[in-house]
């Protein structure tokens, strides 16, 4: 830390306006124009206002507190917070609006936060948050660095989740080329008339053994291990309840197959089991669920959706392998892809870091 530098803590270099938020209910909303902030961000619109200024909101609760999440947040002209976002306005003489907000969430600030059940940042622990002050001439010319340095990363994010989607939107268009063909040697058969599907057994997580050699596949994939495994051999497995039900995989393996995954019974048609497993998830089984508590398909919502398949196994295989070989492709490229983005995350967080030891 260099030499004129301070340390002071939160409280004593802002002025917190936290009396004078307060919440709306949704159905005491009026819609208007003005941005109604809770904790993470703009929740609504409504037609009054309890400020207009420019001030730095921080998440009191139902918010995340780790260095990076970016619980702190700044808002101006006219704004309504409610009373899960401490406001704050920085005394101006002495301490940047920008310099604090990359501060703080910069900083680490869980271990200001307290309850188990509703972990919160209540205003008594916010106040002793400790925050570096270096001169005001100093604060901005530092912001104005960090600023053009994140422009730069954020631009360069940009172009890598750019490319990342294009891997995605390639794979889907070869899906969608072979699957859209109709044909010599081509069918288009129900569901329901090419395959049955029969679901597992009932296992809770409670009668699992964790330390057991099979996984145990559920609605949404691995939910543990069993000691035992009540399904095994080439299978193509489907989930049938939860969030992501319709999900297929195509496994070799022995397991367990809970109640809340199909697992395909019998075959009507002749079908390369990976072939089965592309077309299937192509399909999007998740789109027929039923919505009720948590979303579900059945044999009966299933059975109507129409499925397009050459009846030539060997011209599945085929399909098969062209589709193995691009998918090895786009993962290697996504691979590749993510590891530049958490570089990215990685060198936001040394660039912090140096801004706030007088390094950069």
């Amino acid at each position: 830390m260099i030499d004129d530098w301070k340390i002071r803590p939160l409280g004593e270099i802002c002025d917190v306006l936290d009396n004078k938020r307060k919440p709306i209910t949704k159905k005491n909303r009026i819609e208007g124009d003005i941005p109604y902030y809770g904790a993470t961000g703009i929740l609504s619109y409504v037609e009054d206002f309890l400020f207009d200024e420019q001030l730095v909101l921080l998440g009191e609760d139902g918010a995340k507190w780790e260095s990076g999440a970016n619980s702190a947040f700044i808002i101006s002209g006219k704004t309504w917070v409610n009373n899960h976002a401490h406001v704050l306005r920085p005394i101006r003489t002495i301490l940047d609006d920008n310099w604090l907000t990359y501060n703080l969430n910069h900083q680490n600030l869980l271990p200001y936060v307290s309850g188990m059940t509703v972990p919160k940042l209540n205003q008594g622990n916010m106040r002793t948050i400790s925050v570096p002050i270096p001169p005001l001439p100093e604060q901005k010319r530092i912001v104005a660095k960090l600023d053009q340095a994140f422009e730069a990363i954020d631009q360069a994010k940009a172009n890598v989740e750019h490319n990342l989607q294009n891997g995605k939107d390639l794979f889907q268009s070869q899906l969608n080329e072979i699957f859209s063909q109709t044909g010599e040697g081509w069918v288009e058969k129900k569901l329901g008339e090419c395959i049955k599907l029969k679901s597992g057994d009932g296992l809770t997580a409670k009668n699992m053994n964790p330390e057991g050699l099979y996984s145990v596949y559920g609605g949404n994939g691995i939910a543990g291990n069993h000691d035992t495994y009540n399904s095994e051999g080439m299978q193509v497995i489907i989930g049938r309840v939860g969030a992501l039900c319709g999900n297929v995989r195509y496994l070799n393996e022995k397991l367990w197959l809970t109640d809340n995954a199909f697992k395909v019974s019998k075959f009507y048609y002749a079908f390369d089991e990976a072939f089965l497993t592309y077309l299937l998830n192509y399909k999007n089984l998740r789109s027929y669920a039923r919505q009720a508590a948590q979303p579900v398909i059945s044999n009966s919502s299933t059975s109507d959706v129409p499925l397009e398949f050459p009846l030539d196994v060997e011209q599945q295989k085929s399909i098969v392998s062209q589709l193995d070989e691009l998918k090895t492709r786009t993962q290697s490229f996504d691979g590749l892809y993510n590891q530049k983005l958490d570089a990215l995350s990685e060198l936001k967080k040394s660039i912090l870091q140096k801004a706030f030891i007088g390094e950069l």
